[in-house]
């Protein structure tokens, strides 16, 4: 239409090269061009006065128009000129970390037991670590502490080879024996895990960690008549709310991710404990 009005006039009007300076905006002049109607004659090369517009109210509307286009064409040149080492981090950031968690899932899916034990290997490695670190913290010795390598191996050990596996076959058989996640099947499934599954794994770790400490059959049933209940007792304030986030929100399939998250806080509190000295049975048999 522009190009039939300005080859008709012989010079393209003056409202005609307002809109084609702000051709960007084609959006707000097609929604501008919708409120007037064009005349079909032309009066010297411009185009008849609208019918309830005036030239003066369309200078108005183009000037605000060209003001947009303006702002418009600066946000985009300071977001281009300052934004894109940012946004290109950013978007970087994102992608990878949605690539490892896309890679994980698949691992879950296809090797799943693997995948949890190692995932439990590292949560009980960095724990321990953590935990041995807040014991030097808090520690009175003035000589060189140095982290207990052979501990740490130990926890990455019962990680690996009790705990994933352990975990995964518990909330595998939980969710076939109560597969809803109603009220009533969570609470369930935490009290089988508080009176069940929590007091029978904390054994295995005490006795487990303890045998391959040297202790004998004796030192070992001492260990855990004094470490037992101060375990279950701290349990019961911890687990019940980890539970029922796990068990009420959270696929079965990475319920153990889940539960060993939560568990990286447990287990420091866990490796400490199981870090204590043996029980001395005779001082133990005199009291």
């Amino acid at each position: 239409m522009m190009r039939i009005l300005a080859s008709r006039s012989g010079r393209a009007s003056p409202i005609w090269r307002e809109l084609v300076s702000t051709q960007k905006t084609s959006t707000n002049i097609a929604s501008a061009a919708r409120n007037f109607m064009v005349a079909s004659r032309f009066n010297g090369g411009y185009i008849a006065k609208p019918h309830g517009l005036t030239l003066g109210g369309l200078n108005i509307l183009m000037s605000s128009v060209r003001h947009s286009c303006r702002s418009f064409t600066q946000s985009r040149a300071l977001r281009s000129s300052e934004g894109p080492a940012n946004s290109s981090a950013a978007s970087s950031s994102f992608s990878s970390t949605n690539g490892f968690v896309r890679w994980y899932l698949e691992m879950i899916d296809k090797h799943p037991i693997l995948t949890k034990s190692i995932t439990a290997s590292t949560i009980y490695t960095t724990a321990d670590l953590t935990s041995q670190v807040i014991t030097f913290a808090v520690s009175d010795v003035s000589d060189k502490l140095e982290f207990d390598k052979s501990r740490t191996l130990r926890m990455a050990g019962y990680g690996l080879v009790l705990s994933g596996p352990t975990l995964h076959l518990w909330f595998n058989l939980l969710s076939k024996t109560l597969p809803k996640r109603d009220l009533i099947s969570t609470a369930k499934k935490m009290v089988l895990g508080q009176i069940v599954y929590g007091p029978s794994i904390t054994a295995v770790f005490f006795s487990v960690n303890a045998c391959l400490q040297g202790e004998s059959g004796s030192e070992i049933f001492a260990r855990l008549k004094r470490d037992m209940i101060p375990t279950f007792t701290s349990g019961l304030m911890f687990w019940p709310l980890c539970d029922f986030i796990t068990y009420r929100y959270v696929p079965v399939h990475l319920q153990p991710l889940v539960s060993n998250s939560f568990a990286f806080i447990w287990t420091v509190y866990l490796t400490y404990m199981a870090s204590l000295k043996k029980v001395n049975i005779g001082e133990q048999l005199a009291s």
